[in-house]
């Protein structure tokens, strides 16, 4: 084979010599030309004969692809080339061959010149940036790609930017989709008219060449698809094939981009039918074309698709089809006809699951369904372009080469044709798909550029039954998947239903075609014809009956499930989606009267549907026991279509309801469910664990209540208007199960319902009465007003954001019903009923959003609980509500108590329902209520204070809705309709209410109180034997009651129906024959209804004749009866609205409400105390004997704590028992005692047991971020804009610390400076103390404790036991006073001489330590530890600076650097000066103190070379020596070079602790000096020559005066004369005074600048001061910080005056003569200034003026960082990364989890945390707008600081909302990161694990 290939690569035909590969491309442009030549001829037979035959050569697909692929015999295939060499050949001949011989490129630009591009048409994949806007989309599926969006005008529209899931493509330009005014402005001119017309020759090559193209693209296509085998297809192989193919594709794709020319020619080559039968018939002698077309035939067999012209199928013997049929029929064997052909691909797939129950079902349908599943006849390339597509599940490139051609009009209606006419076919292979997702994603991406057109899908409905075929291959997709019904009778069902747990449903691989039918469904004229088509109507009838009644539940009664099955999801996403969503596509078609044709035609085959329903399931009369089923599409699409009808279309109700037993019927399911519900909630279905409360949750849920439970309200809302009354009532308790409880005995049997779960089961009854009673969403309210409703129930559950109630709002699901969110009528509202909280920030808090809370006015007349009750999730919510509705009354002082839900005026019931009120009117619910008040008042068990509310409610309602006027003497009804007279003598409840009922005879159990006397049991039978269960007599009328209008409406014509029992006329029916031993008895009860609704007013309010009638005062109450004061209140103020109420509709109910009020009444119960007040009684003893208890516990608990404590201290300390003198001798000193918040005992630190504070050691590198300017830098967001670290904090100490290691001597070096600006360690603490050892055996135990994530124990990391702030070390408390009073800090009056020598011989003497460090003392081990923690805090190269690794000088700057860190860090966090004063803002907080003793004890351990300690050379005058020390290679730092701040720490940290304070003055004045020497230098070396000569003679005049050695002006002029010995300002070039301020310096500013440059050092030293002596800081003025800090440190003398002018220079005090030691310091910098002038220059000018740290200035608009960073390369990998990050420190662009940038295991945003921020990382997530904190080894998500106008962060960008930046927010991150309580604020943190 390969040497066929070979050949056919080489020239067959003689016409075309072979070439030497050099000459090749030459060749082919001339050969190109020269065909083109003769093609342009008139004649140009000869040309294009020629053409085919070198086509022929080229593009012979004879290579076998499968050779290439394998790689084996690669090299020959290619005829050396190696596999892909030959096709690239093939791609070269063909470009030139376009271009005609000229360049390929330039023939480009040219077809790009006649481009009318109108359309934009760009198409995306997956995960694509767009836009949609909803103001100019005609389609909700309209999307827009990110240029055009941004080119056109949307401001002001409702727009959001999406994440493309499936892909998809722009549709500016295109009329169809969306308005012209959202066109940008490259689409906006219609530019077909000024285009020329395409040249002919230009593209004549193309017509030629392409066809041949697709035909071998075709040819490899069919070549390399191998049928798979039986364990499954290997994707490997397709993708291999797709990867060669690859160049070929791309080619294609390019084509299509060249515009509109060059696709118009693309489209008459795909759709020419002549080209395609020419090439691929199989006719023809060429022997390659032949195998081709059979393995085509092949492959459409396999696929059970058969080929119109085949004899196998038709038995018409085609002589062109005969060869291959025969070849084809060998293969395909047994497959057999048409009739079975789709069982091979279906078998194969249910065959393995569920063998037992699955019972397939072939559908009836004739055979034009057979012949859309099954057949395909292919007539152009583009037919089979598609047919492979499919075949190879939807590869990417070929779909986007489909969608790139949409542009052009022809191809789009072809396209269109030929992708309905694969319909069945793409079903098929997307239910045997791998990688079902993927594909129907790409299925999707094509269908919706299709069918959201809607001029497109009309024509293709027309023209090639598109609804026919959608249905069809909905109907056979579900077909594979059913399985037996067991609902109601399990055994002889003959209804089938899907199974949910087949992967069909599970995976939702069923969606692209939903999708697909409700997208046309919703263009009008396709819905019409819908609509229109009775077989389609009826066979989508059947398509949803599949769904009714799936996913059943049978409750399990004695063992729990063993499996929770989790196909619930499944169930319910398929009923929206396949049933619900079309529903109410067809419904948003109804909405007007000439649409009623419609109407009825759905409704009559879905009740069709219905009937065959209940004929299958074997249903009576009764349902089935303990099952349920939360699926009835039937009845809901029943229930939506009347409602619809009755609401838009103005139809009879009457016209399109069913008979009554149908509506019997109807009401069933629906009931059992809402039963259902209750025993849910009432835990009766526990057993089935929980995913059947997930079902309960989802039934109600926002997104499907209005698919689901509402329709069933509806609808039982329509069946009891039409039913009897007392039928529906006796129906509704029989199915609560709560019958047996509704008798006026205390006790009774109850067979079907546990006692404890009776309560809720009466509540949920009650309940489900009140919701079908008042509930007015179908009957009666407009859009709006139910729009209202559903907002305030969501609002007054908890306040809300924006987008949480969009989501909360159950929209009408079909996109274009109206309620598009975000639409107007939903913002009117929302800014109707509620007011907007802007999002408030605690210090330290949660992120709060932006909220919308009720406004007062709502809580005070629109709260409606039903409406409330209705819509929770969770019952939680219900109670969320009252407590909220309480607190409102309370604030407003409308009512102080526990308030009741509060009764609602309803709106009007639409006429056709006002059968509805009957209910309310009927005697059956009249004993109900009676009976139940009775038992109320008697306090009776089981009842509940929510029992009483809901039959309140009841009666109101029936007050509210009774009818118009009332006849006190009703006529009397007669016939057998006259139920229950023996109790009330009407149905109006108005009347009944005061009708007395004085005897009841029940059945009680014997141990009942109401049995007086030994009764025999009564043992009359009756025909109602078979309800023996039963205990009462009322009881059983219920259900008599009920089974008779049952009977009487099925038999109506047979006469029984009268005969059935009545009752007697006694007062209530005595009982048949039932359980011995139950008797009965005879209640006197003398109560009528409002008897008892005066006597509980009495109950509540716990007085007796409480009730007075408000009328007797104010007779106006009567004709007004809507007063507010009875609108808020308790259950007091219900029975007195239902009084008034009923008084006011009745004269006679008046007077009686009066009579009975004169009666004293005497106390109801028997009990002494009533229950309202036995249960307050109750309470407080409760709480009082609750309060007893505590007391005796803590008593216990002191002692035993006391003894635990006296064990413990003679344990650990013998030598307490020494009697107390040792403390005596010093009364003056206290030590400092601490608590240890693990084992609760105080005492002070000792050496043996120490005492730690609980620390966090963080790195930092805030101080490092530091600049000289109060703006911050901006977060860059173009090319152009770039940060630069180099003038930062930071950066400026590293350079100066190298220039000086440059020059001088390592050691030196190390004691000039501090480092820690980055990487410092920082230490912080709660202030909380702990004994070491107990902290020792507290990690012990953490570390058994796995449960405690989130940090890690191993690296000693805890919480505080007591506050639980996260921490990881214990720093120890050095024994000794307490700071405040401490007796060093007397001032002595020694002379500063004496000071100074004490201070000098102090730092001579090593372990002058109280505690001597040769010995091991536990406190000394810690300090060990602890010194140990704080090094590794830090990584290594944040503390190794010298040039000799590990030297002891490392460590030593290490030290006094952390002092240095800590101190400067509180300085940031006082605001970067010390004017507010105060105690340390820390307060207690603070731990430099014990931090202090920790670093001085290890620094003493270094001892500094004696010779060159700097105290000496600050204090001593040495003779000079010219030649000293330059014979060393290099000398020290110079005094003037060196960091003062530094200084001061090293002096004192080598002192020994505690400090006297006068030595701590004298230090700091001795180092004042230097400080002020070199500012004055620093001023010399800025100002100008000039300026210099001026000050240098100025101050010489003045040097003699008495002060001379505290003016400035003298001492700067010996300054300037000193350094100009040394060749310090010689250099005065060009370049310096371009550098120099040009102003002139006045001494106003002279003394600003010296005071500027002293104060930083002034502040560092004044809250050392503070820490060390507990002294507070003075607060000040800004202007005056200076000189009340210099008084506070002691360097002002005391008597100093503040009249005049400050002066700095006062604060001087020389220990030696000022003008020697000056000249002595300046000395040392005169030879190093010789040889470098510049850098001596640079050394000598400290920056010290840092302002403070701040995070990156963030743009307003989020979009201005997404669109220029989510596309940005990354400059390490130069990929765009998937997750980009930035970091809000530098400005850093980062990947987030990027593998392609990960070094040594860490990825990227972890390394870059630890080289800007020391192991902290602040980065902004792009694509998520999200913060993300990295801290260590830790991670949190830290918030969003942008929101959206709602006040509301929108993660992960889901709802691509305009978001602004949120500055407080901002601030309170920059907060956390300058005061480093990252770690305690945000509380959810996790290991990351070094992969972010």
């Amino acid at each position: 084979m390969a040497a066929a290939a070979a050949a056919a690569v080489g020239g067959q035909q003689p016409s075309q010599p072979e070439l030497p590969a050099s000459g090749l491309a030459l060749d082919k442009a001339a050969t190109a030309a020269h065909l083109k030549a003769a093609l342009s001829r008139p004649d140009n037979r000869a040309g294009a004969e020629e053409l085919q035959a070198l086509l022929e050569r080229v593009l012979s697909a004879e290579r076998p692809l499968a050779a290439a692929a394998s790689g084996e015999d690669a090299a020959a295939a290619g005829g050396g080339g190696g596999p892909g060499a030959a096709e690239e050949e093939a791609l070269e001949w063909c470009k030139c061959l376009l271009a005609g011989g000229g360049g390929y490129d330039e023939f480009c630009a040219a077809v790009r010149a006649y481009d009318p591009a109108a359309l934009c048409g760009l198409v995306w994949t997956a995960n694509f940036v767009a836009y949609r806007c909803r103001t100019c989309g005609i389609s909700p599926c309209m999307s827009l790609c990110a240029e055009c969006f941004h080119q056109g005008d949307h401001t002001g529209h409702d727009f959001n930017m999406f994440r493309s899931q499936a892909g998809g493509a722009c549709d500016c330009g295109d009329s169809n989709v969306m308005r012209e005014s959202g066109f940008c402005k490259r689409h906006q001119i219609k530019s077909s008219s000024n285009i020329p017309c395409v040249p002919k020759d230009l593209l004549m090559m193309s017509e030629f060449v392409l066809p041949r193209f697709i035909f071998c693209l075709i040819q490899y296509l069919r070549e390399g698809y191998n049928e798979p085998a039986a364990d499954g297809p290997s994707e490997k192989d397709l993708n291999k094939v797709l990867q060669l193919l690859e160049p070929q594709i791309s080619f294609l794709e390019d084509l299509t981009k060249m515009g509109g020319a060059m696709r118009s020619v693309l489209t008459q080559v795909l759709t020419n039918q002549q080209n395609y039968k020419d090439l691929t018939s199989g006719l023809g002698e060429n022997a390659c074309v032949k195998k081709s077309h059979e393995k085509y035939l092949i492959a459409l067999k396999s696929s059970g698709l058969t080929y119109p012209e085949d004899k196998l199928v038709y038995g018409v013997q085609e002589p062109s089809a005969g060869t291959s049929s025969l070849a084809v029929q060998g293969f395909v064997g047994a497959t057999g006809t048409l009739g079975q052909v789709d069982s091979s691909d279906e078998d194969d797939q249910d065959g393995s699951q569920g063998l037992g129950k699955r019972k397939r079902v072939k559908l009836s349908s004739g055979t034009k369904d057979q012949s859309i599943m099954d057949v395909l006849k292919h007539k152009s390339f583009l037919e089979e372009l598609l047919f492979w597509t499919i075949k190879y599940e939807f590869p990417q490139k070929m779909v986007t080469f489909l969608l790139n051609m949409l542009p052009d009009q022809e191809y789009k209606v072809a396209f269109t044709k030929t992708f309905v006419q694969h319909y069945a076919f793409i079903m098929k292979t997307l239910k045997k798909s791998h990688e079902s997702d993927t594909m129907s994603n790409r299925i999707v991406h094509i269908s919706v550029q299709l069918f959201s057109n809607e001029e497109l899908a009309r024509q293709v409905t027309e023209e090639c039954q598109l609804l026919d075929i959608m249905v069809t291959v909905l109907l056979y997709m579900m077909e594979s998947c059913l399985i037996k019904s067991e609902l109601q009778d399990e055994e002889n069902s003959l209804h089938v239903v899907v199974n949910c747990g087949e992967a069909l449903l599970k995976n939702n691989t069923y969606w692209p075609l939903v999708s697909d039918f409700i997208n046309i469904l919703s263009h009008q004229s396709v819905a019409k014809r819908f609509l229109e088509d009775h077989g389609l109507l009826v066979t989508w009838m059947n398509f949803v009956s599949f769904f009714q009644g799936m996913n059943l539940n049978k409750r399990e009664l004695n063992e729990h499930v063993e499996f929770e099955s989790q196909t619930y999801y499944a169930a319910f996403a398929a009923e929206l989606e396949a049933c619900a969503q079309p529903m109410w596509g067809l419904l948003s078609h109804c909405k007007v009267r000439e649409t009623q044709e419609y109407t009825r035609n759905v409704v009559r085959y879905c009740l069709e549907a219905l009937q065959d329903w209940f004929d299958a399931i074997n249903f009576v009369d009764e349902p089935a026991p303990n099952q349920v089923t939360f699926h009835l599409p039937l009845h809901r699409y029943y229930a939506m279509f009347l409602s619809k009808a009755v609401k838009c279309q103005e139809l009879d109700l009457d016209s399109v309801l069913p008979d009554q037993e149908m509506l019997m019927k109807l009401m069933i399911h629906p009931l059992q469910i809402q039963a259902s519900l209750a025993e849910i909630h009432s835990n009766m279905w526990v057993r089935n664990g929980l995913q059947i409360k997930g079902q309960a949750m989802t039934y109600v849920q926002s997104h499907f209540c209005n698919s689901m439970i509402d329709p069933d309200i509806y609808l039982l809302q329509v069946c009891a208007s039409r039913l009897d009354p007392d039928y529906f009532i006796s129906s509704v308790f029989e199915r609560f199960k709560v019958v047996d409880l509704l008798t006026m005995a205390s006790q009774h049997q109850n067979t079907v319902l546990d006692a404890e779960h009776e309560r809720s089961m009466l509540e949920g009854a009650l309940t489900f009465l009140v919701i079908l009673l008042s509930l007015r969403l179908h009957l009666g309210m407009s859009d709006d007003e139910i729009l209202r409703a559903e907002m305030v129930a969501q609002l007054c559950m908890n306040d809300r954001t924006h987008s949480s109630l969009l989501d909360l709002i159950p929209e009408n699901p079909n996109p274009k019903s109206g309620i598009i969110p975000g639409s107007y009528s939903f913002e009117s509202v929302l800014s109707a009923v509620a007011d907007f909280k802007a999002p408030v920030f605690e210090p330290g808090g949660s992120m709060q959003q932006g909220m919308y809370t009720p406004k007062a006015e709502v809580w005070d007349q629109e709260f409606d609980p039903v409406m409330v009750i209705l819509r929770t999730v969770y019952r939680r919510d219900v109670q969320s509500a009252m407590d909220r509705y309480t607190a409102f009354l309370k604030q407003s002082g409308k009512f102080p108590g526990n308030p009741w839900p509060p009764y609602k005026k309803r709106t009007s019931l639409h006429p056709s329902y006002k059968g509805l009120m009957r209910l309310l009117h009927c005697k059956t619910l009249h004993i109900v209520l009676f009976t139940l008040l009775y038992k109320i008042l008697m306090d009776h068990q089981n009842l509940s204070e929510h029992v009483l509310c809901m039959v309140l409610y009841l009666i109101e309602l029936g007050l509210e809705n009774s009818a118009e006027e009332e006849s006190d003497e009703e006529a009397s009804v007669g016939g057998p309709e006259r139920c229950h007279d023996s109790w009330f003598p009407g149905s109006n409840l108005v009347s009944n209410m005061r009708h007395f009922i004085n005897y009841v005879r029940v059945r009680v159990p014997e141990t009942a109180p109401e049995v007086k006397r030994d009764s025999p049991a009564s043992t009359s039978s009756d025909n109602l034997g078979s309800l023996q269960n039963s205990g009462t007599a009322q009881v059983f009328s219920l259900v008599a009651e009920r089974r008779k209008k049952f009977q009487e409406i099925i038999n109506r014509s047979s006469s029984e129906a009268n005969q059935v029992v009545r009752p007697k006329t006694s007062s209530k029916w005595s009982a048949p024959g039932s359980a011995p031993q139950l008797t009965t008895a005879i209640l006197e009860i003398k109560e009528s209804i409002l008897s008892l609704l005066i006597k509980l007013h009495h109950k509540l309010s716990g007085k007796q004749n409480s009730y007075y009638p408000p009328w007797l005062d104010d007779i106006e109450i009567l004709i007004q009866p809507e007063i507010p004061k009875y609108s808020h209140g308790d259950g007091i103020t219900a029975v007195e609205r239902i009084l008034l109420k009923a008084a006011s509709q009745s004269r006679m109910n008046k007077r009686i409400i009066e009579e009975i009020c004169r009666k004293v009444t005497p106390p109801v119960p028997p009990k002494k105390v009533t229950a309202a007040e036995k249960k307050t009684l109750d309470k407080e003893e409760r709480r009082q004997k609750a309060r007893e208890r505590q007391q005796k516990l803590l008593a216990e608990f002191a002692s035993r704590q006391k003894s635990f404590m006296e064990t413990a201290m003679d344990v650990d300390s013998p030598e307490n028992d020494i009697p107390m003198e040792i403390t005596t001798a010093e009364p003056q000193v206290s030590e400092a005692v601490y608590d240890c918040v693990i084992c609760g005992q105080s005492g002070p630190s000792s050496e043996d047991r120490p005492t730690g504070l609980v620390v966090l050691l963080q790195a930092s590198s805030v101080l490092g971020q530091c600049r000289d300017n109060v703006e911050p830098k901006k977060l860059p967001i173009t090319e152009e804009e770039q940060i630069y670290p180099w003038d930062t904090c930071a950066a400026v100490h590293d350079v100066r610390l190298s220039l000086l290691q440059r020059y001088f001597k390592d050691s030196s070096c190390l004691l000039a400076v501090s480092i820690g600006w980055e990487g410092g360690v920082y230490v912080q603490t709660c202030g909380h103390t702990l004994h070491i050892d107990c902290h020792k055996s507290y990690m012990e135990s953490l570390r058994n404790d796995q449960v405690l994530q989130g940090f890690s124990v191993d690296k000693g990391e805890f919480t505080c036991p007591l506050c639980r702030q996260f921490a990881n070390s214990v720093l120890p408390c050095y024994p000794g006073s307490n700071v405040e009073n401490n007796p060093w800090q007397r001032p002595s009056n020694k002379s500063i001489q004496d000071l100074i020598k004490e201070v000098e011989e102090l730092q001579g003497r090593p372990g002058a330590f109280p505690v001597s460090i040769s010995s091991e003392t536990n406190l000394s081990k810690e300090m060990e530890s602890v010194m140990k923690d704080i090094k590794n805090t830090t990584q290594k190269k944040y503390r190794d600076y010298s040039k000799t690794p590990g030297s002891p000088d490392n460590d030593f700057l290490f030290m006094y650097s952390v002092a240095r860190t800590n101190l400067e860090l509180e300085l940031i966090h006082r605001g970067g000066n010390l004017c507010s004063g105060g105690a340390s803002t820390a307060g207690k907080r603070s731990c430099l103190n014990q931090l202090f003793h920790v670093l001085a004890l290890h620094m003493r351990l270094y001892s500094i070379d004696s010779e060159y300690n700097p105290w000496r050379k600050l204090t001593q005058l040495e003779e000079m020596n010219p030649q000293l020390g330059y014979e060393e290679q290099q000398p020290e730092v110079p005094i003037l070079y060196h960091d003062v701040t530094s200084l001061l720490l090293i002096q004192i940290l080598m002192m020994p602790q505690p400090l006297r304070k006068d030595h701590f003055t004298c230090i700091v004045k001795v180092l004042f000096t230097l400080l002020y020497t070199q500012a004055l230098a620093a001023l010399s070396v800025k100002c100008s020559e000039e300026d210099r000569s001026a000050w240098k003679h100025a101050g010489a005049l003045k040097k003699s005066t008495c002060d001379a050695e505290k003016s400035y002006e003298v001492l700067l002029s010996f300054v300037i004369s000193e350094l100009f010995k040394g060749k310090l300002y010689h250099e005065e070039g060009t370049q310096e005074c371009a550098m120099v301020n040009p102003i002139a310096w006045s001494p106003e500013s002279m003394e600003k600048y010296l005071q500027d440059f002293c104060l930083p050092f002034l502040r560092i030293t004044s809250l050392l001061q503070h820490h060390l002596f507990g002294e507070d800081l003075p607060s000040c003025q800004e202007e005056e910080e200076f000189s009340v800090l210099a008084s506070c440190l002691g360097l002002l003398p005391t008597f100093y005056q503040t009249e005049h002018p400050f002066i700095s220079a006062s604060c001087l005090d020389w220990p030696v003569p000022a003008f020697d030691i000056i000249t002595q310091w300046c000395f040392e910098i005169k030879s190093f200034t010789e040889r470098h002038a510049e850098q001596g220059k640079a050394l000598l000018i400290q920056e010290s003026k840092w302002k403070l740290p701040h995070l990156l200035q963030l743009p307003e608009n989020y979009n201005t960082i997404f669109q220029y960073y989510h596309r940005k390369t990354c400059s390490v990998c130069t990929k765009v990364p998937k997750d980009p990050a930035v970091c809000l420190v530098c400005g850093t662009f980062v990947c987030l989890k990027g593998l392609c940038c990960k070094q040594q295991s860490y990825c990227e945003c972890v390394l870059h945390s630890q080289n800007c921020g020391a192991g902290t990382g602040i980065f902004l997530l792009i694509n998520a707008s999200v913060i993300i904190i990295i801290r260590g080894h830790r991670f949190c998500l830290w918030g969003s600081v942008y929101l959206d106008a709602h006040g509301e962060e929108d993660r992960d960008l889901r709802r691509g909302k305009p978001l602004y930046i949120c500055k407080e927010r901002y601030k309170v991150l920059e907060q956390q990161w300058i005061s480093h309580t990252f770690d305690h604020i945000n509380k959810r943190w996790g290991p990351h694990y070094n992969g972010l």
